[in-house]
């Protein structure tokens, strides 16, 4: 086959290859096959390899990738490029730098619709997956009438055949207990969030841990799905939904704990905008998490194993009262009155559960009123679903007496919680 590379005759100067005008009202992704190769070590000028979008209308080009470090190998980058009304063109740009023996070279570009996490493993380059090498268990591809394969399944699910592929991780090598294969999806480079969804075939002869995860740039990992079944001799499908409104890569983890596991097999991994129909995934809205009380509590409560607690009132106003905080008129939530004080009284309000993995804004207008010690006496918590409590994330240290203060904390919990 052939590729391209950039003539080294022009030191210090960059070549640049666009691409014709292009257009897409749909969401689609940029495969692209490049080597970036080098006899010298590492040099303080090194040459790079850059891909722009330059979009119609607009005076200047937007970086969508950018790579430096050289392989001995081709390597694949998977962009994803959002859908646009305006006709657009690729532009890639070969910066050279100052080392002689550098050679950049793209063997080839392909843009498909869809998304890049989207894979039926059909094609040699299986859409940028990569599985983590480890020295007993590892993902390969299976069917395709693959000589001498381990391969473990009469059919795939795309074409239904022998001749199709997808991928699979045997037990038969495993030495050690829990010994994992990693499948790692191409990095997100646009915010997405939807439903992924993933055949799979399970066949376990000791427990086999099947987990889907995604992974963030600093390494953090959210698990998202996990096998329940014990035995699927046939294709079944999976479903789940997620966020990544940053770079994220989902990670398909395999765990044996025995040379007779059995096998996990992985194909057409597809991803919807649009949130799965089996799961209460509707966009979670925050306007649902929050009170003014005029009403009734909305969806916040209390639990009466914790003592008398908060009473819903209504207070003329008058010069040593304000009244509420909504209208002056309207109602509010009063806590450790005369009539509910006593030594070691708590009142606490729960709010609803908050979906995890979701970065929230909790704003609140209280007041205080005969407090000697004001430290402490209001806090906020976060409880798991279960109500154990899991942190403090606030509590009032000094304000003015009787006057409606704003507070406002920020928070991220991997699991679902409640305030």
């Amino acid at each position: 086959g052939h590729y391209i590379s950039v003539d080294t005759s022009y030191e210090g100067e960059k070549a640049v290859l666009s691409s014709p005008d292009l257009y897409s009202e749909e969401w689609s992704c940029v495969r692209l096959i490049y080597q970036i190769a080098t006899t010298s070590d590492a040099s303080p000028d090194p040459a790079r390899l850059n891909l722009y979008l330059r979009q119609e209308g607009e005076s200047f080009d937007r970086l969508l990738w950018s790579a430096k470090e050289p392989s001995d190998s081709w390597l694949i980058a998977s962009l994803d490029l959002t859908n646009s009304t305006k006709k657009y063109k690729l532009v890639l740009e070969g910066e050279m730098g100052q080392d002689k023996s550098t050679s950049i070279a793209v063997f080839e570009i392909k843009i498909t619709s869809g998304y890049c996490i989207e894979c039926d493993f059909e094609e040699n380059h299986l859409c940028g997956y990569v599985n983590r090498w480890n020295p007993n268990v590892n993902w390969f591809v299976g069917g395709g009438n693959i000589r001498n394969s381990q391969s473990v399944l009469p059919k795939d699910h795309t074409l239904n055949s022998a001749l199709g592929h997808y991928m699979y991780v045997d037990s038969v090598y495993v030495k050690h207990f829990q010994e994992v294969a990693q499948l790692i999806s191409p990095r997100t480079t646009a915010p997405i969030s939807g439903c992924l969804s993933f055949y799979y075939q399970l066949k376990q002869e000791s427990s086999i841990v099947f987990t889907v995860y995604l992974r963030d740039m600093s390494g953090f990992y959210e698990e998202i799905w996990k096998t329940d079944s014990a035995l699927n001799a046939d294709w079944a499908l999976a479903e789940v939904n997620f966020n990544a409104p940053y770079p994220m890569e989902v990670i398909f983890e395999v765990a044996f704990n025995s040379a007779k596991g059995g096998y996990v097999a992985l194909d057409d991994i597809s991803f919807s905008p649009v949130y799965c129909s089996n799961q209460t995934g509707a966009p979670f809205n925050p306007a649902n998490a929050g009170c003014n009380f005029e009403e009734d509590l909305c969806n916040f409560y209390q639990d009466h194993k914790d003592g008398p607690g908060w009473s819903r009132v209504k207070v003329k106003r008058n010069v040593y009262r304000a009244g509420d905080h909504t209208t002056g008129f309207g109602y509010y939530l009063l806590a450790n009155t005369k009539f509910t004080s006593q030594p070691g009284y708590i009142g606490r309000l729960y709010g609803p559960t908050l979906p995890g993995n979701l970065q929230f804004c909790l704003r609140f207008y209280y007041a205080l009123y005969g407090f000697f010690k004001m430290s402490g006496t209001l806090a906020v918590y976060i409880f798991e679903e279960n109500h154990v409590v899991q942190e403090k994330i606030w509590s009032v240290l000094d304000s003015p007496k009787g006057v409606w203060t704003q507070a406002e904390i920020s928070f991220k919990k991997p699991m679902p919680c409640k305030v």
